[in-house]
């Protein structure tokens, strides 16, 4: 499922917390693939009430080349806007343990994952600060190809080898290309649920524009078909700089809350019928 950012973003956010107040929606199964509830902790790691969490979050987000400095600068700066927003911490609260463990992870190629925030309770204002500062002064990096593959499998890697028990376990990914190293997207998409999370995506596709091939390939369909997977899966593509902040805190919101609308909604949009994307093609 696409989403679409549009100017009456905040009224969406609104309309999506109202939901929560009522009761939490369970996912739809669709797409679902072996999925199984993280409900137990990694072996390593004792029984504690302490860590127990509504959600386990990774934000793993695309450095590679073609993300200019601005870019980075604008990615990086919404996300600590998201994540210290109040429609944020609104939707933390409404969950029945009230807090999420979150990381921070940046991408490139392949076995080029570099951790800016690592894991992290939020569950209120200062503890989303305290993650959010850490985001905002880390230098900025740059690497030059883009493995969703690698970043995939880093990414649940991440979520298995921690010491939080989430009701849920998302990996939240973005980026401004296809996967073209480490291997088939896809097949790495499939293992990766079997494991029991849910890939959501944000395709950047700001330079649609005045980029060729992003704009010839249609990023955002490319991510429906070969990115992302796992009950309740959606990605939002993000087309302006000025959308940039409104798509993340919207995304995360959605996360959070675990919602699934089933009707028809002004903010969502299903993917029209279409030639499916050859997922293979830069593999």
């Amino acid at each position: 499922m696409r989403l679409d950012i549009t100017k009456d973003c905040a009224l969406a956010v609104a309309t999506i917390l109202s939901l929560l107040g009522a009761a939490f929606v369970s996912t739809a199964p669709t797409q679902a693939r072996d999925y199984r509830p993280a409900l137990a902790a990694a072996a390593q790691y004792t029984y504690d009430p302490a860590n127990e969490v509504d959600v386990e979050l990774v934000l793993a987000v695309d450095i590679s080349q073609s993300m200019d400095t601005e870019e980075q600068e604008i990615q990086r700066a919404g996300y600590v806007s998201a994540l210290t927003s109040r429609e944020f911490l609104d939707a933390i609260q409404v969950g029945p343990i009230g807090r999420v463990a979150v990381t921070y992870m940046e991408w490139g190629g392949v076995d080029e994952h570099f951790i800016v925030a690592n894991w992290t309770i939020v569950q209120d204002a200062a503890s989303a600060s305290h993650f959010a500062s850490k985001i905002a002064e880390a230098p900025l990096r740059q690497v030059q190809r883009t493995s969703i593959a690698s970043a995939l499998q880093k990414s649940v890697e991440l979520v298995e080898n921690n010491k939080y028990m989430g009701l849920r376990r998302v990996i939240d990914i973005s980026g401004d290309g296809p996967n073209n190293q480490g291997g088939s997207v896809t097949e790495m998409r499939d293992r990766m649920i079997a494991s029991g999370v849910t890939i959501n995506g944000l395709p950047l596709m700001m330079k649609s524009n005045k980029n060729t091939w992003q704009a010839m390939l249609n990023l955002d369909h490319y991510y429906e078909d070969c990115v992302i997977g796992g009950p309740g899966s959606f990605a939002i593509p993000v087309r302006s700089k000025e959308g940039f902040a409104d798509a993340i805190r919207m995304k995360l919101v959605l996360e959070i809350a675990g919602l699934h609308l089933n009707e028809p909604d002004p903010y969502f949009q299903r993917v029209s019928a279409r030639e499916p994307v050859r997922c293979n093609l830069f593999d």
